[in-house]
């Protein structure tokens, strides 16, 4: 299995003081366990006391700064670990299983999740002073990098306005702009860039994603994916694989089990009923698959999520 992670140098005293000024900000707001939706559009902050079970997931476009604690996130084949100083950068809607593996009482992991607009990305990118490196290979649908402290800054002043609810409507398309200004810059802008730029394979690519996202349930047909990306069923595959590690149909089935698994737990359905209301023609089949993918049964699973899920953080 890949690994992905970027190497841990001591960083610079500012950026570290950034780091820590960060961390105790997203703390102050971010008091309950789990996700803390904030008054500024797209802004999410997150917190864990402990580390957790495995827990299936599907990341939209959006960028993830860790500030404290570690987190392993494995999408396909590919694992990936961030901890305080990283960012975890997403592109496309990918369907993953993530697991905080470093967290306590004193320290919990702490984080900062954004959402991220592709028309504003589009609209940096179209601007004449915005001039990168053209690049010659299509780059993965999810990323991470080092955090920098420029940054942190932007991501500092976005927390801000928490405190100052009068400014959210003038300053926060300012400071998200800023931000993404921040990550296209970055070693892993092109993830970015690839996506927003109409006509670019993986833009055309991405829309077949989000075709199969709204479509889940519907048999798959690649010659009918091809068409709506406007390329041959060999290129679809190439393009597909290349940015979500993954066939169309393993991120189908994939994207079926999250589903099923979250509306089992949500919504008290039994495997069987998960299994057709998500595209499933044969319960068994559903049942060897998700053992397969994670590790055990479905009722088994979800009782032992439940479980896990209703037993306090220490």
């Amino acid at each position: 299995m890949a690994k992905q992670r970027v190497e841990r140098e001591k960083p610079p005293a500012r950026l570290e003081e950034m780091r820590i000024e960060l961390a105790r900000r997203i703390a102050a707001h971010a008091r309950a366990e789990g996700d803390t939706f904030t008054e500024v559009p797209g802004l999410m902050l997150y917190r864990r006391s402990a580390p957790t079970a495995c827990a299936s997931a599907t990341y939209e476009p959006g960028l993830v700064v860790f500030v404290q604690g570690q987190k392993r996130i494995n999408l396909g084949g590919s694992t990936y670990l961030c901890d305080e100083s990283n960012f975890l950068l997403t592109s496309v809607d990918l369907p993953v299983v993530s697991q905080v593996i470093r967290a306590t009482e004193k320290e919990p992991i702490l984080a900062l999740l954004l959402k991220l607009e592709m028309p504003v990305v589009r609209e940096i990118l179209s601007q004449d002073e915005f001039h990168v490196a053209e690049e010659s290979t299509g780059p993965r649908g999810m990323t991470i990098g080092t955090t920098s402290a420029e940054l942190l800054g932007a991501c500092i002043r976005l927390l801000d306005l928490i405190d100052a609810p009068r400014d959210i409507p003038f300053l926060s398309n300012l400071i998200q702009r800023e931000v993404i200004y921040r990550l296209l810059c970055s070693p892993q802008g092109k993830h970015l860039r690839a996506i927003a730029t109409l006509g670019e394979q993986s833009h055309r690519t991405a829309k077949v994603i989000e075709w199969l996202r709204v479509n889940y349930a519907k048999p798959l047909r690649v010659e009918e994916l091809a068409a709506i990306a406007r390329m041959g069923v060999s290129t679809l595959h190439h393009q597909f694989r290349s940015l979500t590690a993954m066939s169309p149909l393993q991120y189908q089935k994939q994207l079926r089990l999250h589903v099923a698994r979250e509306r089992m737990l949500n919504e008290g359905l039994d495997a069987a009923s998960a299994a057709f209301e998500v595209g499933y023609e044969s319960a068994s089949q559903f049942n060897r698959e998700y053992s397969r993918f994670f590790g055990q049964p479905p009722m088994r699973d979800v009782k032992a999520r439940r479980y896990a899920s209703a037993v306090p953080a220490r």
